[in-house]
């Protein structure tokens, strides 16, 4: 029988980080669902660590990938639920009822179940809410304004998924997400509790710039260079208060 869900995390030497995550799915109250552990070849004790954390319907592949999208495709690939849900190793559900909650707004079959996200540092504190709000009604023109609904929060119908597209190294799931949205015709938001708990030293903060820069170029492709330019001159007062918000937590 098809599981309602399949979650999926990426692994590469995620021992320092991946517990949070692995007790965050084996606590939820909801169980239809499949885990998948997409490993590059890890050589430290993540893999163990899968192992024991006892979590039922655990699927693990460990085999050399190109990379973290590289991987996402590979578990696209495994997939058997009616919609994926991409945890990566550090983040988690943000209460054992996460899954309850996705599993009621599933009942109408939407294109996309989403919610808010979390921030939580290395000792697991929250230190705030993603500074990107999910709307209570999501389409793929939400996206003009930014990556609104965080990855690990956006939840997508196993139909409607395509691979990622490895030309981006960084932002290759907002690409994917503007794609999955371009197809759905409904989408279920779950509302202002939050759904994920985000470790805020991932790939894409490390490399911020980088990341920014290729989601210029996904904004031009799909909703116009001229619009996206004069877009982002709207977005400077919200990157200035946010800059100077970062600062001052610093001191």
């Amino acid at each position: 029988m098809q599981p309602l869900f399949s979650i999926i995390t990426v692994t590469w030497n995620a021992e320092q980080v991946i517990a949070p995550t692995l007790h965050s799915i084996a606590n939820q109250s909801f169980n239809d669902y499949e885990y998948i552990v997409m490993d590059g070849a890890s050589s430290d004790g993540t893999l163990a660590l899968v192992r024991q954390a006892g979590i039922p319907h655990a699927r693990i592949f460990s085999e050399p990938d190109k990379g973290l999208y590289d991987a996402m495709n590979k578990a696209i690939d495994r997939a058997e639920g009616k919609y994926l849900i991409f945890l990566n190793a550090g983040d988690a559900f943000a209460s054992r009822s996460v899954l309850l909650r996705m599993s009621e707004a599933a009942e109408g079959s939407p294109g996309v179940i989403y919610g808010q996200t979390q921030l939580v540092n290395a000792e697991r504190e929250v230190v705030g809410m993603r500074h990107l709000t999910a709307p209570a009604r999501l389409t793929a023109d939400s996206f003009k304004r930014g990556m609104l609904v965080c990855h690990q929060a956006f939840v997508a119908r196993r139909d409607l998924v395509e691979h990622y597209d490895l030309s981006y190294r960084f932002s290759a799931d907002y690409d994917w997400c503007i794609r999955v949205l371009r197809k759905s015709e409904g989408n279920a938001y779950v509302g202002q509790e939050p759904m994920i708990s985000f470790l805020t030293d991932g790939l894409t903060d490390k490399h911020h710039r980088d990341s920014l820069k290729e989601r210029f170029d996904i904004m031009c492709r799909y909703y116009g260079t001229v619009p996206t330019v004069w877009r982002h001159l709207t977005f400077v007062p919200r990157y200035l208060v946010n800059k100077l918000r970062r600062k001052v937590k610093k001191y």
